[in-house]
């Protein structure tokens, strides 16, 4: 038996200006939370976190313009000295200027590749491909501020990228099992 449209039950779009910040702050907490489980790591200034599943998650799930703008929130709360930012490394706006910087900030260009991938109704290639392309985002932009911090290449990958291949997979996967199972659920928060 079908319900009347007028009693059928859907979640409300989110319009308001209000509404949508407090979403976009939700997802800069997620990623706040994500940040503090944090494992250093032997010969890399990198530690291994959850920072980056919780980007693609939320960035999927936001959208692109509500997940950028939630990245950018939590890069403007740790820029203020908020601790929000994994426990190692140094306070505030320096932190964006270590060895960690370059993939904090290629986190709301992650979010929106996500968001945009995933936009619509995504089969499952779509779903394995979003996250992948923005855990692809995330270590270009690390591996580009090692390669200035450190002056070589082979350094920038050794230290920021090749530590975290097989780890970072998995969580492309876990993202890609959450973006299925959550989307249906969230398309309304778009």
């Amino acid at each position: 038996m079908m319900l009347p449209a007028s009693l059928s039950v859907r979640a409300p779009a989110v319009r308001t200006p209000a509404s949508r910040l407090a979403l976009a702050a939700a997802g800069a907490l997620v990623v706040t939370l994500a940040a503090q489980v944090a494992v250093p790591l032997p010969g890399t200034p990198v530690p291994m976190t959850l920072q980056p599943l919780a980007v693609l998650v939320v960035g999927g799930l936001l959208g692109p313009r509500l997940g950028a703008l939630g990245m950018v929130l939590y890069l403007a709360m740790g820029a203020a000295g908020l601790p929000v930012f994994t426990p190692f490394g140094a306070p505030g706006a320096a932190r964006l200027f270590g060895p960690t910087g370059g993939y904090l900030l290629a986190f709301p260009v992650a979010a929106a590749l996500v968001g945009r991938m995933t936009a619509g109704a995504p089969g499952w290639t779509a779903l394995l491909a979003a996250p992948l392309l923005g855990m692809v985002a995330i270590h270009l932009g690390g591996a580009a501020q090692l390669l200035v911090l450190t002056g070589g290449a082979g350094r920038a990958l050794g230290a920021g990228v090749l530590p975290f291949v097989a780890g970072d997979l998995v969580k492309v996967m876990l993202a890609a099992l959450a973006l299925r199972r959550a989307l249906p659920l969230t398309r309304a928060l778009r």
